[in-house]
């Protein structure tokens, strides 16, 4: 049997109702400190230089989340598949 569930909600009302936090000052304060910085930037390997240093660690960070991005996709794809009987 399968059910299938429809809401009709702006981001905010979804928000809310998950009971998470609302960091949109947070963000505008990150996109305008950033916004700042690249009109600093002369060339593209400032513009480079900038942004390895936004992520936590560094390279390390980014490859970090980036496997851990790939190992979330790759177990529901497979759950999916395992799921899936029909």
């Amino acid at each position: 049997m399968k059910v299938h569930v429809e809401i009709d909600c702006t981001p905010e009302e979804a928000r809310t109702f998950l009971g998470l936090p609302d960091v949109s000052k947070a963000n505008g304060l990150y996109v305008e400190a950033i916004a700042k910085a690249m009109k600093g930037a002369g060339n593209i390997d400032q513009v480079q230089d900038f942004a390895k240093n936004l992520a936590p660690m560094g390279q390390v960070g980014m490859k970090l989340f980036q496997q851990f991005m790939e190992g979330g996709a790759a177990f529901a794809s497979g759950a999916a598949k395992k799921k899936d009987p029909d």
